[in-house]
């Protein structure tokens, strides 16, 4: 069943806050950087779509969001706002942008789909796929409530999710695009790592 958290988008961002606290805007920011004005962007495992509403849309980008979660697809839709509903790991391909990005959501296609979805986003992006992912997770502890309730509200419809990367494991599913890999940096207080990958074929 769909966690409370991803049923409504204010406990969505209260949950969020809560996680991040003080960095979770500049967890968007540091991702809008890098993407251009009036760039089109693919915002995969979107969510409410925050990147976009609050870091993006005064770029005058061409934004798609695609996620599971019907209400945030739905919610979304309501605003203008170009949304899919649709599983990354069960599609064959994903829409053709010159950005493909995902944030913090990597770890849901863990421990067997994270490769093939990071094909299909290299496969869709023109220029760049933009992966924000974190590798310090308090729900990987059993020391606070805050990292029980982390754990508790992991599903975004498609079944609670149990791994979790860290600096590691990340990396070596960044092995097989390794040639590609043009960036890999902290941010959000070193919570998450950002790995820009440059679009093409892959060996």
């Amino acid at each position: 069943m769909t966690s409370i958290a991803y049923r409504n988008q204010l406990l969505y961002e209260l949950l969020m806050s809560l996680l991040y606290r003080q960095h979770y805007a500049s967890r968007y920011r540091a991702i809008a950087q890098l993407i251009p004005e009036g760039a089109s962007v693919l915002d995969v495992c979107c969510g409410p779509a925050v990147l976009y509403t609050r870091y993006l849309k005064n770029k005058r980008v061409n934004y798609t969001g695609l996620d599971i979660n019907h209400g945030f697809v739905a919610a979304g839709r309501a605003k203008g706002i170009a949304m899919i509903r649709g599983d990354v790991a069960a599609v064959s391909e994903l829409p053709i942008a010159e950005f493909v990005v995902m944030q913090a959501s990597l770890y849901h296609f863990l421990p067997d789909e994270a490769s093939s979805v990071i094909g299909k986003m290299l496969k869709a992006a023109n220029q760049k796929v933009i992966i924000a992912e974190p590798v310090r997770n308090l729900s990987s502890s059993h020391l606070s409530w805050l990292a029980r309730l982390a754990q508790q509200q992991s599903d975004a419809g498609d079944g609670p999710s149990i791994g979790r990367f860290n600096a590691v494991s990340l990396a070596a599913a960044m092995t097989p695009f390794a040639s590609r890999v043009e960036r890999s940096f902290p941010i959000a207080g070193g919570r998450e790592i950002v790995c820009v990958i440059r679009a093409g074929k892959t060996s």
